[in-house]
C-alpha cells in the first residue's frame, strides 16, 4: 500500500467492509469475454471440471482479483487468490510466524541491517525462467519503482538489493527484524522477471512459481488453473484443477455450494446459518481484520480534541458486531482483534461507550445539540455508515451519508474529513501499525500527523528480533503509542467466514491466509 499521498489502486489493497447480501457485478462483464485466454470450458457442476476423476477445487470468491500482477494488486484480501499462482520468499504458519517458502532459510548480519535469503536450488517459474536471486531482486525493485505499484510504501526499509546466485542480500535503511514477516504472500508474491518485463501482459497472463498455473482467464470473472508439477512442495499439493470464479449475489452462493457448482466459498455472515443447515462446513479462518472510523484532524471539526473524544465515546462497538457479523465478529478498539500478539490489553476500553460524556464534551466545545453537521463519505451503500449515523445522532451530531464511487482518490489524498475503512492487516504487525499511525501511513487520514512517541516505539519494534522474549511487550507498547492517535476510532473485527462441501478436507489455520498444502478433495471431480 502506498505510503504517499497519491493513491495507487487502493481499492485492491485495503477494502471497505462489504454489505452482506450486496450484489457483485462481474468486474468487466461479458464485454471482456473476447479476451479469454484461451476459450473457457463450460461453467458449473461436473462440466466445469477437467481430467475426469482429478481433484477439482471450485472456488467462488467475493475478492476475485481485479489485477493479476501482484505489484498492482497489493496486499488486500485478493492476495489469497493470487497465492494460487505466486510463491514468496516466506509464508505464514499457524502461529502467524514466517516460515520458508521459496527461501529455505535466511540470516541477518550482526548489526541487523542486512538480511540474506537463501533460495531453494533448481526452482523455476512456469515459463521456465530460473527462480534465483536476480528474480527476487527484480521483484523487489519493481514493487518499489513501478508507477502503479500498490506496495512501495511497504518496502521503505529496503535500501538496495544484491543478487548472488541463490542468495538475495537485502540492505536496509534501518535495523529491521520484521523483514521475514513482511516479505511473504501479502507483500512480495514473486512473478517471473521475463513475464514482468511487460507488466500489462503479466496482469492478464500471470506467471509465478506457486502451486498452480493459470491456463485460462476471463478478467474479473473466472480463472482456470492446473497443478504446477515444478512447485517446490508439489508433493503436498493434492488438488489437480482449480476453477476460481467471481461470486454472484451472496444469497445464491449457498445454493451453488449445495448443487455442486462450487465446493468452496467465502460467505457473508448473513449466510452462515443457511450454509450450516445445508450441511456445509462453515468455519472462521483466523485473521487480522479491523474496521474503523477515519477522522481528519487537519480539518474542522476534528481539529478540536473534544470533538474527537466525543465521537470516541459515542461509538457502541457491540452494535456493529450484533448487526453486521451475526455473532461471528468481535468488538475491537485497536487495529487488531483481541488475542493477537499486537493487541494491547492495557489500552482496552480506553474510550468505552458513554453517550452522556460525549454530549458533555460537545457542549464544552461549543456545539449545541444538532448544530454539528458532518458528511460521512463512503464508496458504496454500507450498513456501517448507517450505524455510525444513528449513534452520532444520539449525542447530537447530524451525519449525512454521501456515496462517492471515486472515494479512494480523496481518501488517499487525505482530502476527506470523515470516512470509514476496514483492513485485512499485515503479517508484520509493525506494518499494520505504521499504515494506521505513521506520518505517511496510507490509513492515516490525518497525515502527516503522528501521535507523540509512536516513531520511537515502532523503531524499537523493528530493532527487536521476532524470537526475543521481550517482543510481545515491545510490540504492544507500540500499539499503545499508536492508539494515542486522534485520527482513528476502531469498531469491530469482521470474520473470515468460509463455507465448503464436506468433500474438501480441513485447511491449515494460517491467520488470514488460505493454504492448500495437504488439502484433499474426496471423490475427484
Amino acid at each position: 500500500m502506498p505510503g504517499r499521498l497519491t493513491p495507487r489502486t487502493p481499492a485492491d489493497t485495503f477494502r471497505p467492509a462489504r454489505r452482506p447480501g450486496r450484489l457483485r457485478a462481474a468486474a468487466l462483464g461479458t464485454a471482456l469475454a473476447s479476451v479469454l485466454v484461451p476459450a473457457l470450458s463450460a461453467c458449473g457442476g461436473e462440466a466445469g471440471s477437467a481430467g475426469g476423476s482429478s481433484a477439482a477445487l471450485k472456488w467462488t470468491s467475493s475478492y476475485f482479483p481485479a489485477h493479476w500482477d501482484p505489484v498492482v494488486s497489493g496486499s488486500g484480501a485478493q492476495f489469497r487468490e493470487l497465492a494460487l499462482v505466486y510463491a514468496s520468499l516466506t509464508r505464514t504458519d499457524e502461529d502467524g510466524k514466517a516460515v520458508p517458502d521459496l527461501a529455505e532459510s535466511w540470516d541477518y548480519n550482526a548489526r541487523g541491517d542486512v538480511i540474506t535469503f537463501h533460495l531453494r536450488p533448481h526452482l523455476k517459474f512456469s515459463d521456465g525462467t530460473p527462480v534465483d536471486a536476480d528474480a527476487v531482486k527484480a521483484a523487489i525493485e519493481r514493487a518499489k519503482k513501478q508507477k502503479n505499484s500498490a506496495l512501495f510504501g511497504d518496502l521503505t526499509s529496503i535500501k538496495t538489493v544484491d543478487a548472488k546466485g541463490l542468495d538475495t542480500v537485502i540492505h536496509l535503511s534501518q535495523v529491521d527484524y520484521q523483514i521475514p514477516q513482511l516479505l511473504g504472500e501479502r507483500v512480495l508474491q514473486i512473478a517471473s522477471p521475463k513475464a514482468a518485463a511487460s507488466p500489462g501482459k503479466l496482469d492478464q497472463n500471470p506467471v509465478g512459481a506457486g502451486p498452480f498455473i493459470v491456463t485460462q482467464l476471463v478478467p474479473g470473472t473466472k480463472a482456470v488453473l492446473e497443478k504446477n508439477p515444478d512447485y517446490w512442495d508439489a508433493k503436498n499439493i493434492h488438488i489437480d484443477h482449480v476453477e476460481l470464479s467471481s461470486a454472484p449475489d451472496a444469497s445464491t452462493v449457498v445454493s451453488g455450494l449445495q448443487t455442486g457448482v462450487y465446493n468452496f466459498a467465502d460467505i457473508a455472515p448473513s449466510q452462515a446459518e443457511a450454509a450450516k443447515k445445508a450441511g456445509l462446513d462453515v468455519f472462521v479462518q483466523p485473521g487480522f481484520n479491523a474496521s474503523n472510523l477515519s477522522l481528519n484532524t487537519n480539518k474542522a471539526p476534528f481539529d478540536d480534541d473534544k470533538v474527537v473524544d466525543a465521537v470516541r465515546y459515542a461509538i457502541d462497538r457491540q452494535e456493529f458486531v450484533d448487526k453486521l457479523t451475526f455473532g461471528y465478529g468481535s468488538v475491537t478498539d485497536q487495529p487488531f482483534p483481541k488475542g493477537y500478539v499486537a493487541y494491547d490489553p492495557r489500552s482496552e476500553d480506553a474510550y468505552a461507550h458513554d453517550p452522556a460524556k460525549a454530549k458533555k464534551l460537545l457542549s464544552e466545545a461549543g456545539h449545541k445539540p444538532g448544530s454539528l453537521k458532518l458528511d460521512l463519505v463512503v464508496p458504496a451503500e454500507d450498513p456501517q455508515a448507517e450505524i455510525v449515523q444513528a449513534q452520532l445522532a444520539k449525542v447530537g451530531i447530524k451525519v449525512t451519508i454521501k456515496i462517492d464511487k471515486n472515494w479512494a482518490t480523496p481518501f488517499f489524498a487525505k482530502d476527506l474529513t470523515f470516512s470509514l475503512y476496514g483492513t485485512t492487516g499485515r503479517d508484520s504487525a509493525a506494518q499494520t501499525l505504521t499504515a494506521h499511525f505513521g506520518p505517511d501511513g496510507p490509513l492515516n487520514l490525518s497525515s502527516p500527523y503522528e501521535p507523540a512517541g509512536f516513531e520511537a516505539a515502532i523503531a524499537k519494534v523493528r530493532r527487536t528480533p521476532l524470537d526475543s522474549p521481550d517482543y510481545a511487550e515491545v510490540l504492544q507498547a507500540a500499539t499503545r503509542a499508536g492508539l494515542k492517535s486522534k485520527a482513528l476510532v476502531f469498531t469491530y473485527s469482521s470474520p473470515n467466514l468460509i463455507a465448503k462441501s464436506k468433500s474438501v478436507s480441513a485447511l491449515p489455520k494460517n491467520p488470514a491466509h488460505i493454504d492448500w498444502t495437504g488439502v484433499t478433495i474426496a471423490g475427484g471431480s
